[in-house]
């Protein structure tokens, strides 16, 4: 059983405004063990008092309060990352089981492991790292290597909080346990699938990070290649965490990037320019605190890959994801094949049958929606588009608080392994490559419109 959960870099933004809320939310579920206890570390010169009252403010911006049985649970430890005996007074007893949490900078990773190893890899410590993890193929080799000699890869949970989403896992569902839709799940009926994150947000004050990351790195290598695993994976025998991940790693295998000479819809990177979105007005992001124009960052990013296999060959997926858009649109589609032949004489007025999974966003609720094409009221020849959308029940626990539980759980199975991890970099490697010898262009946008002109998915303003 977990005895204490060690965060490192506590004092920053991702442990006050996900990690401390998702940790209230098991709190009030019962869902952490009653003797865990939770170690915040970083290099202030913190109390334990002080600390508690910086969470108790945190989770008042960002949750729902802090329940006093929760923030007896929270202690301070000043700590260097990378000194193995700071390290080794963070975690304790040997004989304790612990979760160590890296909510630190991703350029801090490799020291933090090699400080790890001079300890001789703590047997009973769980290490979890979040995204992104590494900064090419090269970068996540190393740093799969360096983790490898201190941790057995069981031990190691790389987050990807998107596999926490109630809709995401609702990929699986349904599949899996409806015979309708797995014999249709092919290059015969599905002529393309979108996966699409548009965000209507702009930079909000994470230049420090964003813009040395960019939409690319950010969000398709990582979250919307997870999502394209999940949609084109072929059925598990087993939902353990074996199975599942193996099948995963099977399609990022048989994933690729598509050439400029095998599309017409290449690659495309773009940077907003000043706008408005709503009410709001967006200054052009060359000109946001922090940001280096030089750097020549996208805020947007879009790729078609295909899946080399017997199940999906042929069939373009494209992935796409910008800031500062007209709208938030955060789903998965699969596009179906006109049926070869109708009867009808309008046939050309009705649309392909469109498969939508919504996931939460912007306010918007998970969601599964189908479109289907039917009769007209009063004139059985005309076809008219109908949508059907089964609005899905909250989660229980918000998609954070599902990978906690899991990780002091001890289950990896909606946890990245390192192969998966190094596949996803390897796909997107040609890309990174292109942009970064100036192949691409970089197009403006302005912010509150549907994107890029070259985009090949039509967005909403």
């Amino acid at each position: 059983m977990v005895e204490r959960l060690a965060i490192l870099g506590a004092a920053g933004d991702l442990t006050g405004r996900y990690l401390l809320p998702a940790l209230v939310e098991l709190e009030r579920a019962g869902q952490l063990p009653e003797q865990l206890a939770v170690i915040g570390a970083g290099r202030h010169d913190w109390s334990d008092a002080e600390f508690r009252q910086r969470a108790r403010q945190q989770l008042a911006e960002h949750g729902d309060g802090a329940p006093d049985e929760f923030l007896a649970r929270l202690s301070w430890c000043h700590c260097d990352a990378s000194d193995p005996a700071d390290l080794r007074r963070l975690l304790g007893d040997e004989q304790h089981l612990s979760v160590l949490y890296l909510a630190l900078p991703p350029s801090v990773y490799p020291t933090t492991v090699a400080a790890l190893a001079e300890l001789g890899g703590p047997p009973q410590t769980r290490l979890v790292v979040e995204k992104p993890f590494g900064t090419d193929l090269a970068s996540a080799e190393e740093l799969n290597r360096g983790i490898s000699e201190v941790l057995p890869e069981r031990a190691v949970f790389r987050v990807d909080h998107f596999l926490g989403k109630q809709t995401v896992q609702n990929v699986l569902g349904l599949r899996f346990a409806n015979r309708i839709f797995e014999p249709v799940w092919n290059h015969a009926h599905i002529s393309h699938v979108e996966i699409i994150w548009d965000e209507t947000l702009g930079l909000e004050g994470r230049a420090g990070y964003y813009d040395h990351t960019g939409a690319l790195r950010d969000m398709l290598q990582n979250h919307l290649l997870q999502l394209l695993a999940l949609v084109a994976m072929e059925p598990p025998s087993g939902l353990g965490e074996r199975d599942l991940r193996d099948r995963k790693v099977d399609v990022l295998r048989a994933t690729r990037v598509l050439t400029a000479e095998e599309t017409a819809h290449p690659s495309v990177r773009g940077r907003y320019t000043a706008g408005a979105i709503g009410d709001r007005q967006l200054p052009d992001y060359a000109a946001e605190d922090g940001v280096d124009p030089q750097r020549q960052t996208e805020t947007f990013a879009e790729i078609t890959v295909v899946v080399d296999n017997w199940r999906w060959a042929g069939v373009p997926f494209i992935l796409r994801s910008g800031k500062a858009l007209g709208a938030d649109r955060t789903e998965i589609a699969l596009h179906f094949y006109p049926v070869p032949h109708s009867p009808f004489p309008e046939f050309g007025r009705a649309g392909p049958n469109v498969l939508r999974l919504t996931l939460a966003s912007g306010g918007a609720p998970d969601q599964i929606g189908l479109g289907l094409n039917l009769n007209g009221g009063g004139d059985p020849l005309r076809l008219e588009p109908a949508q059907l959308d089964l609005r899905l029940t909250d989660q229980e626990l918000p998609a954070y608080a599902r990978l906690l539980l899991d990780i002091l759980e001890g289950d990896p199975t909606l946890s990245i392994r390192g192969d998966e991890a190094e596949e996803a970099w390897r796909i997107v490697s040609p890309v990174l490559s292109a942009w970064q010898r100036g192949d691409v262009p970089l197009e403006d946008y302005p912010a509150g419109s549907a994107g890029p002109a070259r985009s090949q998915v039509g967005g909403a303003t």
